[in-house]
């Protein structure tokens, strides 16, 4: 297969634009009555500067009645104290709710996107969108979005009332601007590019680390730990030389905006020099028009700073427009319901990579009721002609029918119901064991949960359990064993009740007495319906009504045990390796 992933979209800026407007649109007076608050307690703020200009003053005049000025330093304080808080309040409350929105539609996509197209993408783009990239966004949304408004606010007016003290202030303050705007626009042509690089570079590390970790014992088995050891070691590499990148990108960032504060300030200093030398104003009023500009520097590099917070939440929301864009499942067919539990496949082929079949020409024929295992070697495609009657997939030759009705025509939902895969990777959902149950078939009962649990064989460790069935399990609470994770993978398919069910190594990853335990569990989970068992272990394939062997994508045997065995073909010695008997 291609080493190359189809990496799930990314918005376009102008599509990450136009959501966030949609976001912003239904909450447009919590937004406005936020930004009427933080102008308040800017403008309050600025009353500071010309309460201490004006102290200059008195003292320049041999005053010592400071008495209103200092009350007035005082009210300032508390008045700009209070709106400020109550402004940032709003903002936040403001930019939470956004990122509810987008969360939620982000999960209800992701959630809603074909199988096929999560698997090649590789689970690490989706769960870095899902983990990283929300926490960028968050934490701008909590800390950058309302700092980023009160600074603008800060710098906006500001220079308004550097303008009212004497237009030429205004000017000298404005000589640092090119600077800064020529630093911003060489700092944004290099940040865009690189975060999403970084961005990317972090979900092919996830990746990499779920296939060693998830693949752990795989890895270990074929001795190709130092291989998967190098893979981890070269994407943590890419994503450690990317955040040095970064580094060094900030650091010539911030040098460039020193160099326009001390422009700016000498500029704003030889013209209150200048002023007051010709009489044009005061020393108090060259006092205010210095702290104004003083009072500029953390708002404009907590401005443009924030620009680096700004191009990495602007990357990560790109990512999660991407997602959130994409059109779920669509009912291609019209929904007929199958005529029975019959499984079909005609001529099926496939392939992951053009030019390389994973199957060949494969015809399987499954009648209502019938238990069938689908043996073969490693790599011989039997989890892939699992996965393409489960729909997962879609055969690149050929056709799959399910009670005579052909996919294409069931459509996904309609295939859902009709076929459920229980694989040997089994999530157990943290909270309650009901609720998981649930999962399953919602409406059902405490009985029926307790009665699915029974057919399965795992009454008894259910009701072990600190708190029976309403004992929380999962991650950070009580932990399931394999075997016990297995058995409610079944009893969830007992509730589900589909006609059609595949088990794809379902007893794969327990020992040999939970193996057992669970083929018994498989079996009553498998009683009245039609049952493809991918056999790991060739216990199951024996109890089985009929056995299909595959080879290289090719089906080259099929028929019960004694039959296969009898012939002396590929499954008589798989078989004889197997149980250690001699021909």
């Amino acid at each position: 297969m291609s080493t190359e992933r189809e990496l799930l979209p990314t918005a376009t800026a102008r599509r990450t634009r136009a959501a966030v407007g949609q976001l912003l649109r239904p909450r447009r007076g919590l937004a406005l009555g936020g930004l009427a608050v933080l102008v308040a307690a800017t403008a309050i703020g600025l009353l500071t500067a010309p309460l201490l200009g004006h102290i200059v003053d008195l003292v320049a005049r041999g005053s010592t009645d400071f008495t209103l000025p200092v009350a007035g330093l005082a009210a300032v304080a508390l008045a700009r104290g209070a709106a400020n808080a109550w402004g940032l309040a709003l903002v936040s409350r403001l930019g939470e709710e956004m990122l509810a929105d987008a969360r939620e539609r982000f999960v209800e996509r992701a959630l809603g996107l074909p199988l096929e197209q999560v698997e090649k993408a590789g689970s690490g783009d989706l769960t870095a969108r899902v983990t990283t990239d929300v926490a960028v966004i968050a934490k701008s949304v909590r800390e950058a979005l309302p700092e980023l408004g009160r600074s603008v606010l800060t710098i906006v007016l500001t220079l308004g009332a550097l303008a009212i003290l004497d237009w030429r202030f205004l000017l000298a303050a404005l000589l640092a601007t090119p600077i800064q705007l020529w630093t911003v626009r060489w700092y944004v042509r290099r940040a865009v590019p690189l975060y999403a690089a970084q961005r990317v570079a972090g979900g092919a590390l996830q990746h990499q680390l779920l296939d060693t970790v998830g693949g752990a014992r795989t890895v270990r088995a074929f001795r190709l730990s130092a291989d998967h050891v190098g893979r981890v070691r070269g994407r943590s590499q890419e994503a450690v030389n990317l955040a040095l990148r970064g580094i060094r990108l900030m650091t010539r960032f911030f040098s460039r905006l020193n160099l326009a504060e001390y422009v700016g300030l000498s500029a704003v200093l030889a013209a209150g020099f200048w002023l007051v030398g010709s009489g044009a104003a005061t020393i108090g009023t060259a006092t205010a028009a210095a702290l104004y500009f003083h009072s500029l520097f953390n708002p404009v590099n907590a401005a443009l700073a924030l620009v680096d917070d700004a191009q990495a939440a602007t990357a990560s929301l790109a990512r999660i427009v991407g997602v959130s864009d994409l059109e779920g499942e669509r009912e291609t067919g019209d929904g007929a319901a199958p005529a029975g539990a019959s499984v079909k496949a005609a001529a099926v082929g496939h392939a992951y990579v053009t030019g390389h079949d994973v199957l060949s020409d494969v015809d399987l024929d499954l009648g209502d009721g019938e238990r069938v295992a689908l043996v073969g070697a490693s790599g011989a495609g039997k989890t892939t002609l699992a996965k393409l009657i489960a729909g997962i997939h879609r055969p690149t030759r050929g056709s799959i029918s399910l009670g005579g009705v052909s996919l294409d025509e069931l459509g996904p939902a309609a295939t859902r119901r009709t076929v459920a895969l229980i694989s040997q990777e089994v999530h157990v959902f943290a909270g309650p064991l009901a609720d998981d149950l649930r999962l399953a078939r919602p409406g059902a009962t405490d009985e029926d949960l307790r009665a699915a649990l029974a057919r399965v064989g795992a009454t008894a460790w259910v009701e072990a359990l600190p708190s029976g069935l309403s004992t929380v399990v999962g991650e950070g609470a009580h932990r399931l064993t394999v075997t016990q994770a297995q058995q409610l993978a079944l009893a969830r398919l007992v509730l589900a009740d589909p006609p059609i069910a595949i088990l794809d190594e379902a007893t794969a990853e327990a020992g040999s007495a939970g193996a057992r335990a669970l083929e018994t569990a498989a079996g009553r989970a498998l009683e009245g319906r039609t049952g493809l068992v991918v056999a790991h272990r060739l216990t199951q394939a024996a109890g089985a009504d009929r056995i299909v062997v595959l080879d290289a994508g090719r089906v080259v045997e099929t028929g019960t045990h004694d039959q296969l065995v009898a012939a002396g073909g590929r499954y008589a010695d798989l078989w004889r390796a197997w149980s250690g008997t001699r021909s």
